[in-house]
């Protein structure tokens, strides 16, 4: 049976496919398909995938003796074994795999629907590849695999599960699973233990083929992984096709995650390709029709967004209470923790074109509310103080040597911030009684606790780590004590929402907190700051998106001075804030300078992945992608979130060359704006 669908064209050009091939092995930086809860990263390999990571496992391994997000079992590789053949198909089998047989191999991905796929062509056979983190199946992944034989073959195609060195403890089991009036399903499932023994992990998988019922031999030749293979032989012109299933689950999501991960498992085998494919589409559909961006004239750019926004929707999902790491779901970069990266960078945009998914991000912050109490009382503090990076329980989970974890406090601003916004687009008045408020006023008198009162009678924050994290042991930090303000201002603000009187002390410690200036009036970084290089945003993050410093004359003698001082190896989203402020102030050729150095020297090959820095081998940054969306919505499309919800709140101008700047679904009614040039 051949699916003509199965195969993704790779002459197709269009802004939603990006393709490679003849890549560099050597040179290669994954691209990950995700649906929130499960990521696969692709590799240079045919038919492999490098690794699997799933949100919201965590155990204590690796980098910083401090927990790390769980790499889990593979069940998505594929290989082509010669075992069991004669020596004359042997020799046929090896002559045909063999490097000087191999014509091309590309490599694509398909932004609209999720979809990766890898087409290999030797001279006697064409293999597609295609794999799907399932949208409507948070912990189950789909390969399908078409073999076309264009000279008389033997083959023996081989699924395999396999485990991470981490894992210990693995088991691996095979049964075949009777379903009345239907055939019987072959079923592997693999189990472990975390490193120490916190969760347990398990997966499943299954192979379909759906116009016959195959013979398939389950071998088991080395600890950590098992496999399930077909005999074939293919005469020339004829082609196999097959689907495999897989779900990966541990005890975090689930009491007895085994027998769930074969229910799963099994429940996709029975809806069949063509229907899991089908809710997959029109789950990714949906999310697409519901928040999108396109420049008329510049499928480039319009490309580059959509790969943006392609990584913010496969990073996180509705409906849950997982939020997003800096690297999101392609790996183990900042060992898969929370960090401010979240509120201040991937929230905004994601919350004004998908909220509900937002809300996902400030549901992972309310579960933790009780560990940030908790912390702020171990810190001499009242209210809640939220960790600088944080994992599944909520604890501060930064490595000892990094200053970052006791002294870097404007996460808890950040979050007060964004659980604000969430409610000036959504106007969700239950959320805000039930969850918002809550951490609102906890992080009110959090900030309420940790100022110290100067002779003259305003009040510093004292001894911290700024935004611009080369700053270390400083007082008077602007971005800290700007967050704390905003904060307190908007915890008042919700009470009053509710029908509650707000603490008095809220807006009176937010009115005395002090925001320092050099005597020119540049705002000043912090209190002993003269001029050095500085890591990232800071200052200018008050005009946006803090809203404190607003006169235009200000703001551009802020980032007159703070845009040389930027350190141009530091991480890429300080420049989108750099360009968002220049097109604000009317300085279009320095904002689409910036636009460009915020994300450009960043993409690595094949696919353009973004990394951290310019030339880093990181990605996938999606800090950097928050920090660029952000710059097309607020930057060139003028977008802000107010009282109003998401509305224009400056008139921009598009650079030349750009057609027209179309935003869709903005805010909770869907809303569309076209910008001109």
């Amino acid at each position: 049976m051949a699916w003509a669908a199965c195969a993704l064209a790779f002459s197709q050009n269009n802004d939603w496919v990006i393709s490679t091939s003849n890549f560099d092995a050597q040179d290669y930086f994954g691209v990950t398909v995700a649906n929130g809860t499960v990521g696969l990263v692709s590799s240079p390999e045919p038919f492999k995938v490098k690794e699997v990571v799933l949100n919201g496992a965590f155990d204590t391994y690796g980098r910083g003796r401090v927990s790390n997000i769980m790499k889990v079992f593979n069940t998505a590789n594929i290989q082509f074994s010669n075992t069991g053949f004669t020596e004359e198909d042997k020799n046929a089998y090896n002559e045909l795999f063999s490097g000087k047989n191999l014509i091309s191999h590309e490599q694509s991905i398909n932004m609209r629907y999720g979809e990766f796929t890898s087409k290999v062509i030797y001279k006697g056979l064409e293999v597609t590849y295609t794999l799907r983190s399932l949208r409507h199946l948070p912990f189950t992944n789909m390969v399908d695999v078409t073999i076309k034989a264009k000279q008389n073959i033997k083959l023996a195609p081989t699924s395999i599960i396999s485990a991470p060195e981490i894992l210990r403890d693995v088991n691996n089991y095979f049964a075949t699973v009777d379903v009345p009036g239907r055939e019987q399903i072959p079923l592997m499932t693999s189990t472990a233990m975390s490193p120490t023994g916190r969760l347990k992990v398990a997966a499943s998988s299954s192979w379909l083929m759906e116009d016959e019922h195959p013979h398939l031999i389950h071998e088991e030749k080395n600890y950590g992984d098992h496999s399930l293979k077909l005999y074939k032989n293919l005469k020339r012109g004829e082609t196999l096709s097959f689907t495999i299933f897989g779900t990966v689950c541990t005890s975090e999501q689930f009491a007895d995650p085994q027998n769930e991960a074969e229910r799963l498992t099994l429940y996709a085998f029975l809806e069949g390709r063509q229907r899991n494919i089908d809710r997959h589409r029109a789950a990714w559909d949906k999310l697409w029709n519901s928040g999108d961006i396109e420049i008329t004239g510049r499928p480039d750019l319009t490309k580059d967004i959509r790969f943006a926004l392609y990584h913010m929707y496969s990073f996180a999902r509705a409906g849950t209470a997982y939020s997003m790491s800096p690297m999101g779901l392609s790996g183990l970069g900042y060992n898969g923790h929370v960090f401010w990266d979240t509120e201040l960078w991937m929230y905004p945009p994601i919350l004004m074109l998908q909220p509900d998914i937002a809300k996902s991000l400030l549901e992972y912050r309310f579960e933790r509310l009780e560990a940030a109490k908790q912390n702020a009382f171990s810190h001499g503090y009242r209210g809640a103080m939220f960790p600088w990076e944080s994992d599944q329980d909520g604890q501060e989970a930064t490595p000892i040597w990094a200053l970052t974890g006791p002294f870097e406090h404007h996460i808890t601003g950040d979050i007060g911030w964004a659980c604000w916004k969430y409610y000036q687009v959504t106007k969700d008045k239950e959320w805000l009684a039930t969850r918002g408020y809550p951490m609102m006023k906890e992080i009110a008198n959090f900030w309420v606790s940790r100022v110290e009162e100067n002779p003259d009678g305003s009040l510093s924050i004292l001894n911290v780590v700024g935004a611009d994290e080369y700053a270390e042991g400083v007082d008077d930090n602007a971005f800290t004590n700007g967050v704390a303000k905003v904060a307190l201002d908007y915890a008042a603000r919700a009470a009053e929402e509710l029908g509650f009187a707000p603490d008095p002390a809220w807006r009176t410690t937010a009115n005395r907190v002090r925001l320092l200036t050099f005597p020119d009036g540049v705002t000043r970084e912090h209190a002993t700051y003269e001029g050095e290089t500085i890591k990232q945003a800071d200052v200018n993050l008050l005009s946006y998106p803090l809203e404190l410093i607003r006169d235009p004359e200000a703001i551009k003698k802020d980032i007159d001075y703070y845009t040389p001082r930027y350190d141009v190896g530091g991480p890429a989203m300080g420049f989108a804030i750099l360009s968002i402020l220049y097109n604000w102030t009317g300085n279009g050729t320095k904002a689409l300078q910036l636009f460009k150095q915020g994300y450009q020297p960043n993409r690595v090959p094949p696919f353009g992945v973004i990394s951290e820095m310019a030339g880093g081998s990181n990605p996938y940054f999606a800090t950097g992608a928050g920090g660029m969306l952000q710059n097309v919505i607020a930057g060139y499309g003028g977008l802000e979130i107010t009282d109003k919800g998401v509305e224009r709140t400056v008139e921009t101008k598009l650079p030349k060359g750009w057609g027209k700047l179309i935003i869709k679904g903005i805010g909770k009614d869907n809303e569309t704006i076209q910008i001109s040039e």
